[in-house]
């Protein structure tokens, strides 16, 4: 830094953005946003669990690598607040545009069962790069004591393990985007919902 600059040229060198700087962080925002989406949609939904030590350090190292690809060199304060304020209007934009049904179904993964009653998906969790023991663990977190209790697992399109407990039958419309949802027996469905009708037709498909 010249060091014949007053004071609030300083400033402004060491926290404000110059109009080509400023572009190229917006784009840089944009580029890594839609990058990751379809990094995410090519490798699924596991990329954004956090279910063990390696996978907490690949995040952490995804937010830096992210973070200095929009901000450039130098950071500076204005370049950080613009670069979140592209990232939260993208997240808005493609909020919106999710609301879509097909649009939804382009970005993301669909849900799939990991298990069905105490049959492992061993297909589907390969498919999903998730161990047996990550399995496991997601059982336990959610309070299950007996592979008994369970009537599905799902693997959720935000990388998130969901567990069904047997006991109170599943209302079909909870299943209409799981991926092999037709796999699931009827005895672990509310038979008697009429909304149970496209899941059934699905079967009979």
């Amino acid at each position: 830094m010249p060091m014949n600059l007053s004071l609030p040229d300083q400033l402004f060198e060491e926290l404000g953005i110059t109009w080509p700087h400023a572009i190229a962080v917006v784009l840089s925002a944009v580029g890594i946003y839609v990058a990751f989406l379809l990094f995410v949609r090519i490798f699924g939904q596991r990329v954004l669990m956090a279910m063990s030590t390696f996978d907490v350090v690949v995040t952490v190292m995804l937010g830096s690598v992210a973070g200095r690809v929009i901000l450039g060199h130098p950071p500076t304060l204005t370049s950080g607040i613009l670069g979140l304020a592209t990232l939260f209007i993208l997240e808005a934009v493609f909020g919106q545009l999710r609301s879509s049904m097909r649009v939804h179904k382009l970005m993301n993964s669909p849900a799939r069962l990991l298990m069905i009653g105490q049959d492992i998906q061993e297909k589907t969790l390969k498919r999903s790069h998730i161990t047996i023991w990550e399995l496991h663990g997601a059982l336990r977190r959610a309070g299950i004591r007996s592979y008994q209790e369970i009537a599905c697992v799902l693997h959720e399109p935000g990388g998130g393990i969901s567990v069904l407990r047997r006991g109170v039958p599943i209302d079909p419309r909870l299943l209409t985007d799981v991926a092999g949802a037709d796999h699931i027996p009827d005895e672990f469905l509310a038979g008697d919902d009429p909304a149970g009708d496209h899941l059934g037709s699905h079967r009979q498909g």
